[in-house]
């Protein structure tokens, strides 16, 4: 596939994501498509916040590791890096308990910029949050 230069593997990801906030957060990487990359998130004391319900931040943290991770596989790593420089999410239901499932498609992958949208579903495949990530492409 054309879209990813820098072809990863659910492996290679789970690997890369120990002593992270990601191996924290029990992020799990599940799916590597043509043009999207899927993991899912426990709705636990890891990732809730004071009210019992999945912390916003926990869901802006899945979807910058999803937009990024996929950004990075889009670039050739010897040569550049990803930085983010802005995301934005909108919460739309709350989550108790279980998992979330985030998934990004790019909406935009240029020579400089890249921009990602993540969509964050509960068990019940119902829209949670919907984020935008934009990162940077930028020299090693």
């Amino acid at each position: 596939m054309a879209l990813w230069k820098n072809p990863t593997t659910l492996q290679q990801l789970k690997e890369r994501s120990k002593n992270t906030l990601m191996e924290q957060l029990g992020i799990d990487y599940l799916e590597i498509g043509d043009d999207y990359l899927k993991a899912r998130m426990p709705v636990d004391a890891r990732t809730r916040q004071t009210a019992g319900i999945l912390h916003g931040g926990a869901s802006a943290a899945l979807a910058e590791t999803l937009g990024s991770i996929a950004a990075s596989m889009c670039i050739d790593s010897e040569r550049k890096r990803i930085v983010g420089l802005e995301i934005n999410a909108n919460h739309i239901r709350p989550v108790t308990d279980g998992w979330v499932v985030g998934i990004t498609t790019p909406i935009h992958v240029g020579n400089t910029t890249q921009i990602w949208e993540i969509r964050i579903y509960n068990e019940q495949e119902k829209l949670v949050c919907i984020s935008r990530l934009t990162v940077a492409n930028i020299d090693k």
